[in-house]
């Protein structure tokens, strides 16, 4: 609403300052033309035929003695001036009028000139005192019969130092009453004309001068909003064209800068967040290791104090030290896989990528895992299928991927059941090399398959110390395995339950 009222105010004062100004300026031309044109007309029109019949008298004292050759002088002067023309001698009587019959025919004419020499003639002192002088006079002729005026102009001849003639000259004004007339009903037209112009000019010239304003307008808005995608456009080169290009230019700088706050607050904002879950983590890392550590710690402390106060025999004594040993043990193990989840939650845990043949890593596992079956009852013995994609060369940390197929095969004979399968496969998906461990026994609940990946969770509720393990072994992995970009995860299969995880294959 307010760009609106904005638009229609720039191009609505433009509009009538500029409308105003040319209607003045065509009215006052053309009220200057009503009134002073015909004077102007009339006083040109009285000097031409002045200065023409000065003309007219010089020719005419060369020519007077050739009467023929005089008068031809005088009808070009009556063609050219459209003037009628008397010559008198200087005792006022009648030297030289056009006797044409047409002329002869036009009482009017006859009766006007006639009327003026009459005027000149009645008074003897005037004429004399017209001769003396020997000078042009003019003016004006009212006709009171016709009301028609008539412009008179009478030039004495001076012949050897003596007026010997007086020509007379009469031309009407009525052209001039009847153009003035015309002229103004012309001028009718004409104002409506120019005021019609005036106005669709007007508004073409506001629209075109308010147009960039209205842009520059609509820009530093979007500015205001803090939206730079909006541009001034034009190849001006005047003022609004220069401050068109400030304004992008501003815009630039302003996007730039908001660009670099934007991201400084995103990088802040997840510096926060970070230390956040740092801090979070570290209030849960103290609260699981010391409930990790509070059975071995109050076994230590139990057996310890028994040896102490000498209260068993020597075969107890010994079973009791073993047991502070294996205690002591799985701490030092528990300690070292928190030390080491810990760096690679930090982020300062760094891999060494480099291409390796991953057969080599799975046969040494499965061959330390026979060993081991070999060792438990028939009954016991889990049977290891391995099908690999033979020599297929992948990308990775050799050391830490040994430690993802070590926890994912102890975790798989930890929990097949007796005389279960375990099945090792790999195969070619898409780029990547798939790497699968499944194992037959229990399925995990739905609810549990997401929570398996996190620190010290167990299936095992009742964290029966005799299936080993710290709790941390997944978590470990599944760090390991996002500073691989891996895709990995685990599900419920008809058999039992697959872990699986993905390596980008070296490029041929």
């Amino acid at each position: 609403m307010k760009k609106g009222i904005i638009r229609k105010s720039i191009t609505l004062k433009l509009f009538i300052s500029t409308a105003i100004f040319f209607i003045i300026f065509i009215t006052a031309q053309l009220v200057l033309q009503s009134f002073f044109f015909q004077s102007f007309y009339t006083s040109k029109k009285v000097n031409t035929l002045k200065n023409n019949l000065e003309f007219l008298e010089r020719k005419y004292r060369i020519t007077f003695k050739n009467a023929q050759g005089s008068i031809a002088v005088i009808k070009k002067f009556e063609e050219n001036n459209n003037a009628k023309v008397v010559v008198l001698e200087n005792n006022g009587l009648l030297s030289y009028i056009t006797d044409t019959k047409e002329e002869l025919k036009d009482s009017n004419k006859i009766r006007i000139i006639k009327a003026i020499i009459e005027e000149w003639t009645s008074n003897p002192e005037a004429f004399k005192n017209l001769q003396e002088k020997g000078k042009t006079i003019t003016y004006i002729f009212n006709d009171p019969y016709y009301n028609l005026k008539h412009i008179v102009a009478i030039d004495p001849v001076v012949i050897n130092n003596n007026v010997g003639k007086v020509l007379f000259a009469v031309s009407s004004l009525q052209p001039v009453d009847e153009a003035v007339k015309v002229m103004k009903e012309f001028f009718i037209y004409t104002y409506i004309i120019a005021i019609i112009l005036i106005l669709v000019l007007s508004t073409i010239y506001s629209k075109m001068i308010s147009k960039p304003l209205i842009k520059l307008n609509k820009t530093a808005l979007k500015m205001a909003k803090l939206d730079f995608d909006e541009i001034c456009e034009g190849n001006t080169e005047d003022e609004i064209g220069n401050l068109g290009n400030t304004l992008n230019f501003l815009s630039r700088n302003l996007k730039e800068a908001l660009s670099s706050l934007q991201e400084s607050n995103k990088k802040l904002k997840k510096d926060i967040e970070k230390e956040k879950e740092l801090e979070s983590m570290r209030k849960e890392f103290v609260a699981s290791v010391s409930h990790e550590l509070k059975t071995p710690i109050s076994l230590i402390e139990g057996y310890a104090e028994g040896i102490k106060d000498d209260i068993m025999d020597e075969e107890d004594k010994e079973y009791y030290i073993d047991v502070i040993i294996d205690e002591a043990r799985n701490m030092g193990v528990l300690v070292a896989d928190m030390l080491e989840l810990s760096r690679l939650e930090s982020g300062t845990q760094k891999i060494n990528i480099k291409p390796f043949i991953i057969d080599d890593i799975i046969n040494n596992e499965v061959k330390k895992l026979n060993k081991i079956n070999e060792d438990k009852n028939n009954e016991d013995k889990i049977n290891i299928l391995v099908d690999l994609q033979k020599e297929v060369v992948v990308l990775g940390d050799e050391d830490k991927i040994h430690q993802v197929i070590t926890n994912f095969l102890t975790n798989a004979i930890k929990y097949t059941k007796p005389k279960g399968k375990i099945y090792i496969t790999s195969k070619i998906y898409k780029d990547k090399l798939l790497v699968e461990v499944e194992n037959e026994g229990e399925n995990i609940k739905d609810e549990e398959l997401t929570k398996i990946w996190d620190k010290f969770y167990k299936l095992d509720k009742s964290r029966n110390r005799s299936l080993g393990g710290t709790g941390l072994g997944l978590a470990i992995v599944k760090n390991i395995l996002k500073l691989h970009n891996s895709e990995y995860g685990v599900c419920n299969t008809n058999r039992g339950v697959k872990f699986f995880f993905t390596l980008n294959k070296k490029k041929e």
